[in-house]
């Protein structure tokens, strides 16, 4: 009789567990990242460059060989 209530107990912690969503504080968040509003925007130009001088010589290859007049 008693490890039918201590099942139920279990189940009940590890469903308020699962479902348990604290509020979260993204501006906390950020002071302890570190992060500032307009640097995801310079890491963003800042990669997208790096990615086009990176695969360019791809591009390239792919004009080359993405014309109509493969044979299906």
């Amino acid at each position: 009789m008693g490890r039918g209530r201590q099942k139920a107990k279990a189940q009940r912690q590890a469903r308020d567990i699962k479902y348990y969503s604290p509020s979260t504080d993204l501006s906390a968040l950020e002071r302890e990242l570190g992060v500032r509003s307009d640097h995801h925007a310079q890491n963003t130009e800042r990669n997208d460059s790096s990615y086009d001088e990176e695969y360019s010589d791809y591009d390239e290859l792919t004009k080359k060989y993405s014309g109509d007049d493969e044979d299906e």
